[in-house]
């Protein structure tokens, strides 16, 4: 354990110092972020001036949700996005010889190649708006409460990493699988919106099989409810997110046995 966060350290680092190379591009991002996330709460904004709930939400609780999305998503992409994006040009050039190569796991070394800081300064908005939430609503988390928000997030970051491995592993099989995981990428932004707009067996699949909807919302009804979902934080969230993850482990070792090296 202690090689594996000496070598996240040393990519950290590399990945920092090559984000300030580029400084302009930076802020450049962080402000189509910013513009991104405004355009969200613009649009919750109008949305209220015609309803007053949202099922069992109110404006300032879906906000909430938003800014917790925000906060997910965002820590997602500094992470793994860009690393996880990367993974079908590894295995279409035969770069992925590189990292099989390494006394490290695969998965961990092609998942954490780079880190990207401007998310996580977004991301920092994310609280900053969850923060302003409860305020509005009134609303003193316990530190309970605020454990296991924090615990809930990591889990809804977890869900995002693994489903878009899982999409990335394909490419084992057909080259070139960037369509899938530009595709998942914008279909994670229905995270944001209240688990009260959704119905059916389309509530069913994607709480559970692919479960986009619970990644935001869980948390959110935590911090909003308090404690009176036991049942979906102690047994929902978490048998998701190991389902996903190990269905994202098992598909990659699976996809590895497939791979052709570049020198094959």
């Amino acid at each position: 354990m202690r090689r594996y966060l000496e070598v996240y350290w040393i990519m950290f680092r590399n990945s920092l110092i090559r984000e300030m190379n580029f400084k302009v591009n930076f802020l450049l991002w962080m402000i189509v972020e910013i513009l991104w996330f405004a355009g969200q709460i613009v649009f919750i904004d109008v949305l209220y001036l015609y309803v007053n709930r949202i099922g069992d939400w109110t404006k300032w609780e879906v906000v909430l949700l938003v800014g917790t999305h925000q906060i997910i998503g965002q820590l997602f992409q500094a992470i793994f996005y860009m690393n996880v994006a990367n993974v079908p040009e590894l295995v279409r050039t035969g770069k992925l010889d590189f990292f099989l190569l390494l006394p490290l796991d695969s998965q961990f070394a092609v998942s954490t190649r780079q880190f990207g800081m401007d998310n996580v300064i977004n991301a920092v908005l994310g609280v900053v708006l969850v923060v302003f939430c409860l305020v509005k609503l009134s609303i003193t988390p316990t530190l309970a409460q605020v454990s296991l928000y924090c615990g809930a997030v990591i889990l809804g970051i977890g869900i995002h990493y693994s489903i878009m491995f899982f999409l990335a592993s394909v490419s084992f099989w057909i080259v070139r699988a960037q369509g899938l995981i530009y595709g998942y990428y914008s279909f994670f932004n229905i995270a944001r919106y209240p688990d009260a707009v959704f119905k059916g067996l389309f509530k069913i699949i994607f709480s559970w099989f692919i479960p986009v909807i619970i990644v935001a919302n869980i948390p959110s009804r935590v911090l909003i409810r308090g404690l009176d979902q036991p049942g979906a934080l102690a047994f929902q969230l978490p048998l998701a997110t190991l389902f996903v993850v190990l269905g994202a482990r098992l598909f990659w070792k699976s996809a590895l046995n497939r791979y052709s090296s570049a020198s094959s």
